[in-house]
């Protein structure tokens, strides 16, 4: 018998601030900026790090960091995660502690992440390990993309309101199924891995969205979650490709409106480009 999902409390955040503000005008007046909040993770009352973010659904966000720094292996080893705003922390307690967990954390790379950017350097070793399950018949069309980049277009967000935050999402297909945003893009996927293992969700037949850099962590993150399509608004990093191409990854990078670039794992995706337009020469 399975043991039970962890028992998780729910304490999101006020998501913006109001500040004034003097514009270019001389012109005073009031406008919102993203929140920012300290959160320190203690697991089995052992301080394990602080991430720095904007408050949405904590308790994810501190179980898909576990989950994505591969210090747990399965959602039930988790018996609760608490979250206290009052003292910025958040309590996890698992139910038979993580082994050599000092060993697991001791070694730590810098990378280039916002918000919240290290990896344990174990990690990164382990490439191998990861499997992508059920992503040998994953596929994802021009217009599935084109529908997902116009969903992410109309999204509700902090960022439309107040700028300064990464977002993330994961698709299946064209169909929007979770959207997080924070003020590292770190975060935001780390939430969306929370929720992935809090529902039951497998990532072979997903694909996921971020508004960030394709960086080697993100796309390790987004691996360990099993997604093997993954589009961002943004650019990719030479690590990030490489470790793409060895794990077998389709990586859309410059994604928006009608403009993109597929930089690996062509076989997934399936290009019907449009029409050319025709031109008309004039004089004669």
């Amino acid at each position: 018998m399975n043991p039970p999902l962890p028992r998780l409390t729910s304490c999101s955040a006020v998501l913006t601030h109001e500040v004034e503000v003097l514009d270019e005008f001389g012109r005073r007046k009031t406008m919102s900026i993203p929140a920012e909040r300290p959160l320190t993770v203690f697991v089995d009352k052992r301080e394990l790090v602080t991430l720095m973010t904007l408050g949405v659904a904590p308790e994810l966000l501190v179980l898909g960091y576990l989950r994505n720094q591969r210090l747990v292996a399965d959602v039930g080893e988790i018996e609760s995660i608490t979250v206290d705003w009052e003292v910025g922390a958040a309590a996890v307690r698992t139910r038979a502690g993580i082994a050599d967990i000092e060993a697991k954390t001791a070694q730590r790379t810098v990378t280039t992440g916002c918000g919240q950017g290290t990896v344990f350097g174990a990690l990164m070793a382990d490439v191998e390990a990861v499997q992508l399950p059920g992503a040998q018949s994953a596929r994802l069309s021009q217009a599935a993309l084109y529908e997902m980049l116009d969903q992410m277009r109309r999204q509700d967000s902090v960022y439309k309101k107040a700028g300064s935050v990464h977002g993330c999402a994961l698709f299946r297909g064209a169909e929007l199924l979770v959207h997080r945003e924070d003020v590292g893009r770190h975060n935001a996927i780390d939430n969306i891995a929370g929720w992935m293992w809090m529902n039951g969700v497998t990532g072979g037949d997903k694909c996921f969205y971020t508004t960030g850099r394709l960086t080697s962590e993100m796309v390790m993150k987004s691996a360990q979650m099993g997604v093997p399509i993954i589009v961002s608004r943004n650019g990719i990093t030479q690590m990030g490709h490489a470790l793409a191409s060895q794990l077998g990854l389709t990586l859309i990078g410059r994604a928006k409106n009608r403009h993109f670039i597929c930089y690996s794992g062509f076989e997934r995706f399936d290009s019907k480009p449009e029409p050319a337009r025709e031109t008309v020469e004039l004089g004669g």
